[in-house]
């Protein structure tokens, strides 16, 4: 098998690519470098430099001989950010999905896995979100990658697109040495910066109607959910039957008070975190059930906190010592 990875070069998506390598198979990349970097890629994976708004940077990605299909990973992926660039962020994740979809029938590939969101179903109101449970998206962020699920969905009946979208839920850690999450709003990043300068982090938001007010998430392991994208990629592979849908979480969720209490252990740096109002789009509590997951893509999450919050810790420390 080879596979494109769109976004190949950046924090999931160079865990993929590895992922893919790991397990015999080959890779392309096609990444715009605009939160990517070209050392991420292994050697001798080609990578092609461009945006999925040219269709001729698609094109020549797609021409890469011997292909199987995609593994969608490129997009604008700032939820909070979002609410205020609702045309980038459609532009980016909805523009750009229409323009590799085109490319990819006129190349006659059809099978494609597409990096979804829990920002699908937005603000809930129960403990544990089910692949069934309603899509309301909270933020311009969400809806593009509901869009682009409908937009598969679409694919599929119109053209015999094989697909399916697996739906993250806060992808946190590293396997990989030399990949790292660099999001600059990201709870492990934003917190790892302010401590290592001395500064107190901030908690965004203590009036939320969880249990200790701050909002509570389901952080899960970047290696882990690399290897549910190969999973899902030789099962598409070899036809069997997938789900439309995948929720990628561990059924277990954390506060941000509780992972930063988490951090000041891992670190060994004692902080008072700063709390601030709320950002705009952020739902009170999001967790997700992993069971299909577990039953179709051998998906066994880590659920220890601590070992997820070294495995940063440790990926950013190395960053800081080469920067």
């Amino acid at each position: 098998m080879k596979w494109l990875v769109t976004g190949g070069a950046g924090f999931i998506g160079g865990h993929v690519v590895h992922a893919l390598l790991r397990r015999g198979y080959d890779a392309v990349v096609l990444d715009d470098f605009s939160t990517g970097r070209a050392e991420v890629v292994p050697e001798g994976v080609p990578l092609i430099q461009g945006t999925l708004l040219d269709s001729g940077v698609i094109r020549r990605a797609l021409e890469q001989p011997g292909l199987t299909g995609v593994i969608h990973i490129a997009g604008y992926k700032f939820a909070g950010e979002s609410v205020g660039l609702p045309l980038h962020t459609y532009e980016q994740n909805v523009v750009g999905m229409m323009n590799l979809l085109d490319e990819m029938q006129n190349a006659g590939l059809s099978r494609i896995i597409f990096s979804s969101s829990a920002a699908v179903y937005g603000d809930v109101d129960v403990d544990v979100i089910r692949e069934d449970h309603p899509t309301k998206p909270a933020n311009p962020y969400g809806e593009s990658k509901l869009i682009g699920e409908w937009l598969l969905h679409n694919m599929g009946v119109a053209h015999g697109m094989q697909h399916s979208s697996l739906r993250y839920f806060n992808v946190v850690g590293s396997r990989q040495p030399g990949i790292f999450d660099t999001s600059p709003y990201s709870l492990f990043s934003l917190v790892f910066d302010a401590i290592s300068k001395g500064v107190a982090p901030k908690i965004l938001g203590s009036d939320y109607a969880t249990h200790d007010g701050t909002c509570v998430r389901d952080y899960i392991p970047v290696g882990l959910l690399a290897d549910a994208h190969v999973v899902a990629a030789e099962r598409l592979a070899n036809g069997d039957p997938l789900e439309p849908a995948y929720n990628i979480g561990t059924g277990t969720g954390h506060s941000v008070a509780e992972v930063m209490k988490v951090m000041a252990k891992v670190t060994g740096i004692d902080f008072e975190a700063e709390r601030v109002p709320r950002r705009p789009g952020d739902p009170a509590t999001v967790v997700a059930s992993g069971e299909l997951a577990r039953r179709d893509l051998g998906w066994s999450p880590e659920t220890d906190l601590t070992q997820m919050v070294e495995s940063a810790w440790q990926a950013y420390r190395t960053h800081s010592r080469t920067d």
